[in-house]
C-alpha cells in the first residue's frame, strides 16, 4: 500500500490549487516545495508582490496627478521605498502564510525540500523517498535568457523579475528587454516612482500577439506615462560595470547599431519550463522541443501514475490556467471529469489602465476565414470612467456574423481584469452578443461599457 494517493511537486498556483483539490477529494495527499514559503514563484517572486509594487505606485501617480483636481490638497507624497518594499514583503507573507494554513486545513503534508522522481510511484526529497500512487509534477517556470545574445544575470545590475522587486535604490536609468506583460508592469512601476525607462522589443510592436487596435492604444497610453520604446531592437549585448550597464541592439528595418546606459537592465524575454533535477529524462518521460513535458487532454504523461500541469506543459503560462488544471487532474485521479475549457482562459496586464483579453483576435478570426462582427464601446462615454480620470481605452467584443455568439473580446481600461470575466462567464456558457446587451447593468459603473460593446454588436450602443 502506497503512503500517498497523491504527491504534487510545486506548491505555486498549479500545485497548491491540485493538493487542496486532491485532498477535498478524499485523496491522502503531500505537496513538495523547496522554498522557505508555500506559494510558488507567484506568490513570493512574481503575481503577488509585483501587484503590490503597481497598486503602491498607482496611489502615488493619483496623488501626483489627480488628488488637487478633486480637491485634495497639500504636499505631494515622497517615497520611502523600503517601507514599499516592506508593504510588498508583508503582502507576500499573508498570502503565502495563507497556503500553509489551507494546507493544515485540508491535512496536506509538506515535505520540504526539492523533489525528484527515482522512479514511478516515488518521490524523493532530501534523503526520505515517499511511495505514492500518483504523481503530479507542477514544477512552474523560470525566466528565459535574451535568444542569441551576451547578457549575464546576476540580479543587481542586469535582473530579472525577481531582481527587480528587490532593487536596493529605484534607477534613475531602467532598460527593459521585452515589451510583454513582466517587462510593461514593471517598467509602469518604476516610471512612476520617477525612473526614466526605455524599452526594447524585437518585435514590431508590444505585447506581442494581442489585439493590434490595443497594441497601438497601449502603447500611446503608456509613451504619455514615460515608458519610451525602441520597436524592432535586437539586443546583442549587455555589458556591466560595478554599478552601470551598457545595452547593445540592433535595429532591424536598417541594421544600425546602438546603444543605451542603464542603471539597471530588466531581462522580461518570457518564461520557459522548471524541469531540473526531477529525473525526467531517467524515467523516460517525453518532452517536448521547447523543453516542455508532453501531457494528454487528461495531463498524463507518458509514464503512467505521472500527470503534469502548469507552466511545465504546453499553453499559456498563466498561474490561473495552471489552476484549473490542478483541479482538473485531481478530479481525473478520483475517478471524476476534469476538465479545462482552453478557449475560455482571460489573459490580463495590471499596468493602468488594465489590459484584458479572452478568445480570439480579429486578427485570428481573418486569418481562420470566420465572418465575424466587432462592437466597439469607448470608456469615454462612460459615465462612472470620466468622472474618475479614467476615461482612456475602450472595450471591444468579436461575434460570429451568423449566430452571434461571442468569439472574443478585448479591454483596455479601468478595472479591465475584472470586468472580462463577465464575458467569460458568458462565452463558456455560449451566449452571444444579445444575451450580453440585453443582460440589466447596474449604473454608473464602468460594466455598463461591456454592455454597450455588446448592444454595438446589434443596432448599436445607447451613449457613443
Amino acid at each position: 500500500m502506497a503512503q500517498y494517493d497523491v504527491i504534487v511537486i510545486g506548491s505555486g498556483p498549479g500545485g497548491y490549487v491540485a493538493a487542496i483539490r486532491c485532498a477535498q477529494l478524499g485523496l491522502k495527499t503531500a505537496c513538495v516545495e523547496g522554498r522557505e514559503t508555500l506559494g510558488g514563484t507567484c506568490l513570493n517572486v512574481g503575481c503577488i508582490p509585483s501587484k503590490a509594487l503597481l497598486h503602491a505606485s498607482h496611489q502615488l501617480h493619483e496623488a501626483e496627478h489627480n488628488f488637487a483636481k478633486m480637491g485634495l490638497k497639500g504636499k505631494t507624497p515622497s517615497v520611502d521605498w523600503k517601507q514599499m518594499l516592506s508593504y510588498k514583503e508583508d503582502a507576500i507573507g499573508q498570502n503565502t502564510k495563507g497556503i500553509e494554513f489551507l494546507f493544515k486545513k485540508n491535512k496536506i503534508d509538506w515535505l520540504k525540500g526539492w523533489g525528484s522522481i527515482p522512479a514511478a510511484g516515488k518521490v524523493k526529497v532530501g534523503n526520505e523517498t515517499y511511495e505514492t500512487k500518483n504523481i503530479i509534477i507542477a514544477s512552474g517556470s523560470e525566466p528565459a535568457s535574451v535568444p542569441g545574445a551576451d547578457v549575464t544575470i546576476d540580479e543587481k545590475i542586469v535582473v530579472t523579475s525577481t531582481g527587480a522587486l528587490e532593487l536596493g535604490k529605484i534607477p534613475k536609468k531602467l532598460v527593459v528587454i521585452g515589451a510583454g506583460v513582466i517587462g510593461l508592469e514593471l517598467g509602469s512601476v518604476y516610471a512612476r516612482l520617477g525612473s526614466e525607462v526605455q524599452v526594447i522589443e524585437f518585435m514590431d510592436s508590444i505585447t506581442p500577439g494581442m489585439d493590434s487596435e490595443v497594441q497601438k492604444t497601449f502603447k500611446r497610453l503608456l509613451s504619455k506615462q514615460g515608458l519610451n520604446f525602441k520597436l524592432g531592437a535586437a539586443v546583442n549585448k549587455v555589458e556591466t560595470t560595478k554599478s552601470k550597464a551598457k545595452v547593445s541592439y540592433t535595429l532591424r528595418k536598417d541594421d544600425s547599431a546602438h546603444t543605451v546606459d542603464a542603471d539597471v537592465v530588466l531581462v522580461s524575454t518570457g518564461r520557459k519550463p522548471f524541469t531540473d533535477g526531477l529525473g525526467l529524462e531517467e524515467l523516460g518521460v517525453e518532452m517536448s522541443p521547447r523543453g516542455q513535458i508532453k501531457a494528454d487532454d487528461q495531463w498524463r504523461t507518458n509514464v503512467t501514475g505521472i500527470y503534469a500541469i502548469g507552466d511545465c506543459i504546453d499553453g499559456p503560462m498563466l498561474a490561473h490556467k495552471a489552476e484549473d488544471e490542478g483541479m482538473a487532474a485531481a478530479e481525473v485521479i478520483a475517478g471524476k471529469h476534469g476538465h479545462v475549457n482552453y478557449g475560455v482562459i482571460p489573459g490580463v496586464i495590471y499596468t493602468h489602465p488594465e489590459v484584458a483579453n479572452v478568445g480570439v483576435t480579429e486578427e485570428q478570426l481573418r486569418e481562420q476565414g470566420i465572418a465575424y462582427k466587432a462592437g466597439k464601446f469607448s470608456f469615454m462615454g462612460n459615465g462612472r470612467a470620466k468622472a474618475n480620470f479614467a476615461g482612456d481605452g475602450f472595450v471591444k467584443i468579436l461575434a460570429d456574423k451568423e449566430t452571434d455568439r461571442i468569439l472574443g473580446a478585448h479591454i483596455i481600461g479601468p478595472m479591465a481584469g475584472d470586468l472580462i470575466h463577465e464575458i467569460c462567464v458568458a462565452m463558456e456558457f455560449g451566449a452571444s452578443a444579445e444575451d450580453l446587451a440585453l443582460t440589466c447593468h447596474a449604473h454608473p459603473t464602468y460594466s455598463e461599457a461591456v454592455r454597450e460593446a455588446a448592444l454595438a454588436c446589434g443596432d448599436g450602443p445607447i451613449h457613443m
